[in-house]
């Protein structure tokens, strides 16, 4: 199949009767460990993977914007007057260019195609926004960095989109640096690339289950963390440590108290799954992304019976160091770690038991670690960003 690179640029003549100025590629992310604790501000471990959403675009001399992508739909709107509209996906669109507020006579033309599964927890909108404000600021001297475009993107989500998403999914689509993961303090917002050791690769279970978030029990989850960390007389609940889970109980309701131990001993598993990136020890790696589904699943109640089954599956096959819920969970992907040589028999045996089991056929993919968003305007399609210079 072409390239998403391909396709956008392709999908761009076609719809316009030219060829693009230039384009924006933003990779999806898997989440290695940590969920459910950036909007918390906690501790994430994501990493960019090498699959991208590019948009391909022509300046206009107008404030307009029209958009088209792969599957056929289309939307046009003014930066001067953004409001909402359809289809859904352009909403993300609307959404960065309403919280940018770039106009003057700044408008473009632009063609979608990604590579990023959709609703499968792998930061397919984020890929999105990222890719566009790259566009949007395309004129910006200095150029935006990966924080300022990474808030845009999550302002977008949040206030435009409706979706209460904290900031690591924009954050590890726009900071990422190749062959490396990314812990991020969402405090702070202050992040670290960690290698990823050789001989272990990180392999996407997709149990071709889907979710809408902004209508799912995300939203229901982040507000009774909230809520807790109001009662417990904290800012967030970053603030509670491990000794401290004891005292919460006390304090708050049985369900309350489990979202928050997921919490605060999560944050303890992405510190010390870092490290045991940095020390190449996989194995420890792999126990404490196992001991991250068990959390997500009996604490946080974020998983279902599709991917327990898939996690399950991937624990039970040789090479398989640990396996995990990636994401927000309610459906969409799992996260593998694999030895690298049992990579190809491990991938064919957990497809064929899960259809066994579930008569459903998964997908699986190995995920390169990769860089952040990036703006191409070279003619000869030679990538680089305007950051940096």
């Amino acid at each position: 199949m072409p390239t998403s690179e391909h396709r956008a640029n392709t999908l761009f003549s076609a719809a316009y009767g030219s060829d693009p100025e230039g384009r924006a590629r933003a990779p999806g992310r898997v989440n290695l460990i940590g969920d459910h604790t950036d909007y918390n501000g906690g501790f994430v471990l994501p990493m960019a993977i090498d699959r991208d959403t590019n948009v391909a675009f022509r300046s206009r001399p107008d404030s307009r914007v029209r958009i088209v992508s792969e599957h056929g739909e289309s939307a046009t709107f003014d930066l001067d007057d953004i409001t909402h509209g359809e289809p859904s996906w352009s909403e993300y669109v609307r959404g960065v260019a309403w919280t940018m507020g770039i106009a003057d006579g700044r408008g473009w033309d632009g063609a979608v195609a990604s590579d990023v599964p959709l609703g499968a927890g792998l930061s397919s909108s984020a890929s999105l926004e990222l890719a566009v404000a790259e566009v949007l600021a395309r004129d910006e001297r200095p150029p935006p960095d990966p924080i300022t475009l990474a808030l845009a993107g999550q302002r977008a989500e949040n206030e435009w989109v409706g979706m209460e998403c904290g900031i690591m999914d924009q954050l590890t689509v726009a900071a990422s640096v190749g062959g490396s993961a990314l812990l991020i303090d969402c405090q702070d917002l202050s992040f670290e690339p960690i290698p990823v050791p050789d001989g272990v690769v990180f392999v996407v279970l997709d149990t071709a289950t889907r979710r809408s978030l902004t209508s799912s029990a995300y939203n229901v989850r982040r507000r009774t963390c909230e809520e807790a960390a109001a009662e417990l007389g904290v800012a967030s609940l970053r603030e509670i440590e491990l000794q401290d889970l004891d005292a919460a109980a006390d304090a708050l309701g049985e369900e309350a108290h489990r979202r928050v131990r997921h919490v605060v001993t999560e944050n303890d598993r992405v510190l010390q799954a870092a490290e045991a990136l940095r020390s190449g020890d996989v194995e420890r790696l792999g126990t404490l992304m196992n001991e991250s589904h068990e959390s997500l699943r009996a604490d946080f109640e974020s998983s279902t019976r599709p991917l327990d089954s898939i996690v399950g599956i991937a624990n039970s096959l040789p090479g398989c160091f640990g396996a995990r819920v990636t994401g927000a969970g309610f459906g969409g992907c799992a996260v593998a770690a694999v030895d690298e040589v049992s990579e190809e028999s491990f991938s064919t045996a957990l497809v064929e038991e899960y259809d066994k089991r579930s008569g459903i056929r998964a997908q699986t993919f190995v995920c390169r670690p990769a860089t952040g968003s990036s703006l191409i305007v070279d003619d000869r399609g030679t990538a680089w960003s305007l950051r940096g210079e």
